[in-house]
């Protein structure tokens, strides 16, 4: 399962660079895509990776990065959707833009990149995508309408495309974890003591804490090692199926 080709959005930083170092190590050929030019170029040249800039909000920009790779290698083996922003407020204040761009981002972009790599994989007979979901496409908290409906949404997507790639070899999962050490998490601590009128530490013990049993953050470089399994031979039989690494929170 070596050299793979394999394409990480959103992986300028946090778990989308963890996840691009750990298949790189196992020398896989890895693009990283991200709308941050600078980190991604950075972080791709460290790990000796190609950078596409990418807004994947924007559906032209999903069929351009999937045409771009294919025209560049030949096909697309790997497809790890991970891009994705937080936004903090309650319902009745959440901007109907940010709401827009939000499920166009989390939700159709994982959508149309599985529908533009599909006929690759499909006459590989190979293919591995797997979906950065989160505990919120299990349950949900106050002031993340939009990522939530997003996150849901992205199980369903993970069970039809597992259901419609099983005859042809493509696996395709979802990894779920609670709150990861990441700068998305440090701007939701922000974000959330604005809300909350608390202070940041408070928001970490009182919010973030408050409903798992190991309390701790995760480290990307833990998502990066359940991908590398996903992404194995050996996770050959193991589709449609979510993930969680909560650190307890769906058990109770």
């Amino acid at each position: 399962m070596k050299n793979k080709i394999a394409l990480i959005t959103g992986a300028a930083s946090g778990i989308g660079l963890a996840i691009a170092q750990t298949l790189a190590d196992e020398n896989h050929q890895i693009v990283i895509s991200d709308i941050n030019q600078s980190a991604g170029q950075q972080q791709a040249a460290k790990i000796g990776a190609s950078f596409i800039e990418a807004d994947l909000s924007k559906a032209k920009d999903c069929k351009n990065l999937v045409d771009s790779i294919i025209e560049q290698f030949g096909h697309l083996d790997i497809l790890i959707n991970n891009a994705g922003v937080q936004h903090v407020s309650s319902i009745e204040d959440f901007p109907e833009e940010t709401w827009d761009k939000m499920i166009q981002l989390m939700l159709t972009a994982p959508f149309l990149l599985t529908k533009y790599v599909w006929p690759s994989m499909k006459n590989n007979g190979w293919g591995r995508i797997i979906n950065i979901a989160s505990v919120h496409a299990q349950v949900a908290s106050l002031y993340k309408v939009a990522y939530i409906s997003a996150k849901h949404g992205v199980i369903g997507l993970t069970k039809t495309a597992a259901l419609e790639g099983g005859e042809f070899g493509i696996t395709v999962n979802a990894i779920c974890p609670a709150y990861v050490r990441t700068p998305l998490v440090d701007n939701q601590i922000k974000a959330q003591a604005k809300n909350l009128g608390i202070k940041e530490d408070e928001v970490i013990r009182q919010v973030m804490m408050k409903n798992v049993v190991i309390k701790r953050m995760i480290e990307p470089e833990e998502i990066g090692q359940m991908v590398s399994y996903l992404c194995s031979d050996a996770a050959s039989a193991v589709t449609g199926s979510s993930f969680n690494i909560d650190l307890g929170w769906t058990a109770q």
